[in-house]
């Protein structure tokens, strides 16, 4: 079965294109310093969440879990995750339609930049650096109000 446009059953002809949003995961790591933010090696530069796309076959959960450990090397526990929320603005990333699930996790350990990250460093919520990439500025606003709220 075509996975980019829609096929006849009988002969298989394409009939329609189509296109859907890609699923992604973010995780805010939080360190008793601050959270982690990887410096991007890969268009678009700037700071970013840790995170990334989501396998065929795999929940959200365990992508999360996957990406933190891939982007900074940090062991997280799928029921350590906590939902910030979803973010699906077709504009978020000017790569294509993105949907982001945002989860919140306590980070131990050491982390260092991997996979697609150049750098990373962790960041008082209240100094955080320029730019950010995608939408991530209102995702840490979210953030921090909904910290300071007792929310999350």
């Amino acid at each position: 079965m075509p996975f980019d446009f829609l096929a006849c059953p009988a002969c298989g002809a394409k009939v329609k294109d189509y296109k859907n949003p890609l699923p992604t995961v973010d995780v805010i790591a939080e360190f008793p310093e601050g959270i982690v933010l990887i410096e991007r090696k890969n268009e678009p530069f700037g700071w970013a969440i840790p995170g990334g796309f989501v396998d065929y076959g795999e929940t959200l959960e365990h992508a999360a879990v996957r990406e933190i450990q891939e982007e900074i090397s940090v062991e997280l526990a799928e029921k350590d995750l906590r939902l910030l929320g979803c973010y699906s603005d077709p504009t978020r990333d000017k790569r294509s339609h993105n949907i982001s699930t945002v989860y919140v996790a306590k980070a131990t350990g050491t982390p260092k930049a991997g996979d697609d990250a150049a750098a990373f460093a962790i960041f008082p919520i209240d100094a955080l650096p320029e730019p950010l990439c995608f939408d991530h500025a209102r995702i840490l606003s979210d953030y921090r109000r909904k910290k300071e709220a007792g929310e999350i």
